[in-house]
C-alpha cells in the first residue's frame, strides 16, 4: 500500500533519500528534534528490492569490533524506546550463539565484548541447545541478550512515528539529480525539493547518486541467497520455534561466516544464510542466469549436515537479499568531503539493521553539526584511498 498522500510542498529543513531502515532512522531521529523533514523513497511502500525487508533480523550484543559492540547497548534502548512509542513488540529474546575454533581471535574479542560471557564446550551447547553439534576443537560464546527483531513491523513502527511527529515520506519519487550548495536542491520523477541539508540513505542505489558529486565509493552491491531450512523430523530440534540465533567465526569452511535464526517468516523452519553473495545490479537482482551454479547453497548444505544435523541438507524456500558491502564490511557514516552539508550513510555490508537506531542518530547529529554520540573514526570515507573525483 503506497503511503498516504500529502499536500506537496517544495522546501524543508532536512532531505533524506531512500526509506530502508538507515534514512527511516535517520528522518525519525530530525523529526524529533523538530527539523521539518522530508523522507524521499523512489519504490511504493512497502517494497522487498532493498536490504531491509522481511520479517526478521538478529539483534546481538556481542561483536569482535569494539566500536560496534560499543554502540549496541544506545542501539537496544533506542529500540526499546520505538516499542513504548507504538505499543508493539519488535524484538523477541531467543539468546545467540557464537560458533568457532577454541581461541580464535574474532571469537575471543567477541567474548571481551559481553564481559561476564558464557563459553560452552560440545557438551554443554548440545545441553542447551540440542540441534547444534560443535567439531573437535571448537567451543560456542553465549550471549543471552541476542534475539529476533521483527524487520517489517521495525520498519512500519519507525515510518509511523517520523510522519507522528510531523514528518513527510513521498515514495515512489526516483531522484533524478541533486544539485549541491548552501540549499540543495533535489529533482526527483514527483517534484523538485530544497533543504540546507541532505542526507543520503540509498543502499544499493548510493554509488550511482553520489558519482555526480564527484564522490567514488567503494561499494559493492551483492546478491545474498537467503535459504529457509525444514526440521527433518518436524519439533524435533524446535530450533524453528524457541531455538537460538548464532552465527559462525573463524571455520575454515565459511570464511565469510554463516549465520541463522528461526525463521519467522516459514515457521517451523530455520534461516541459515551464508554471510556472503554474487554482485550483482540492484535493478537486476532477481534475474538469475539460466544454468547459474550456486556455491553457496552446497557450503550451506554442508555446514548443516556436520553442525545442524537435525534439519534437512536442501533449503526448502529459497530468496534473495541486497548487501552493500565496503572492501572493510565497516559503515560509511560521513559527510561528503567537499559538500560538509551533504551526509552519506552506505555499506552496511549486511548487519547494520540491528544499529539503525543508531546509525540514525549519528547521521542526524552529523547533519545538524552536533557532536556525534560515538566515534566516528572508524566510518569516514577518508580511509578509503582517491574517492574523491572531478565532478562531472
Amino acid at each position: 500500500m503506497a503511503a498516504p498522500i500529502q499536500p506537496q510542498k517544495a522546501t524543508y529543513d532536512a532531505i533524506v533519500i531512500g526509506a530502508g531502515i538507515q534514512g527511516s532512522f535517520t528522518a525519525y531521529h530530525l523529526a524529533q528534534r523538530h527539523r521539518d523533514t522530508l523522507l524521499l523513497e523512489q519504490f511504493i511502500l512497502p517494497h522487498s528490492r532493498g536490504s531491509s525487508h522481511g520479517q526478521s533480523r538478529i539483534i546481538r550484543s556481542v561483536y569482535p569490533q569494539e566500536c560496534y559492540s560499543r554502540m549496541m547497548p544506545d542501539s537496544f534502548r533506542l529500540w526499546q524506546q520505538l516499542e513504548a512509542e507504538v505499543g508493539t513488540r519488535l524484538y523477541r529474546q531467543t539468546g545467540l550463539v557464537v560458533l568457532g575454533p577454541a581461541g580464535d581471535p574474532e571469537l575471543e574479542s567477541c567474548r571481551h565484548s559481553l564481559g561476564d560471557s558464557q563459553v560452552l564446550n560440545a557438551a554443554a551447547l548440545a545441553q542447551h541447545f540440542p540441534g547444534f553439534r560443535l567439531q573437535a576443537g571448537e567451543v560456542a560464546v553465549l550471549d543471552s541478550t541476542a534475539g529476533v527483531l521483527f524487520a517489517d513491523r521495525a520498519l512500519r513502527a519507525v515510518q509511523e512515528v517520523f510522519r507522528r511527529h510531523g514528518g513527510t515520506v513521498r515514495d515512489g519519487e526516483k531522484v533524478l539529480h541533486i544539485e549541491p550548495g548552501a540549499v540543495v536542491t533535489v529533482t526527483t520523477t514527483g517534484g523538485v525539493y530544497q533543504a540546507p541539508r541532505l542526507i543520503i540513505t540509498a543502499g544499493a542505489w548510493t554509488g550511482p547518486l553520489v558519482k555526480p558529486l564527484g564522490l567514488h565509493l567503494p561499494l559493492q552491491p551483492l546478491r545474498i541467497d537467503v535459504c529457509y531450512w525444514r526440521e527433518k523430523e518436524p519439533k524435533s530440534t524446535n530450533m524453528g520455534s524457541v531455538g537460538p540465533c548464532f552465527l559462525t567465526l573463524g571455520l575454515s569452511q565459511a570464511p565469510h561466516g554463516i549465520y541463522g535464526l528461526p525463521a519467522l517468516e516459514y515457521p517451523g523452519m530455520v534461516k541459515v544464510c551464508h554471510h556472503h553473495g554474487s554482485p550483482t545490479d540492484p535493478e537486476k537482482r532477481d534475474q538469475v542466469p539460466l544454468g547459474a551454479s550456486r556455491p553457496d547453497i552446497g557450503l550451506l548444505s554442508s555446514f548443516i549436515s556436520s553442525y545442524l544435523p537435525g534439519l534437512e541438507t536442501q533449503p526448502a524456500v529459497m530468496e534473495t537479499c541486497l548487501y552493500t558491502n565496503t572492501p572493510d564490511e565497516d559503515f560509511i557514516l560521513d559527510r561528503h568531503p567537499k559538500f560538509s552539508n551533504i551526509i552519506i550513510g552506505a555499506g552496511f555490508s549486511g548487519h547494520g539493521f540491528k544499529l539503525s537506531p543508531m546509525v540514525g542518530k549519528l547521521l542526524c547529529e552529523l547533519s545538524l553539526g552536533e557532536e556525534p554520540s560515538h566515534d566516528m573514526a572508524p566510518f569516514a570515507i577518508t580511509r578509503f584511498p582517491d574517492v574523491l573525483q572531478a565532478v562531472l
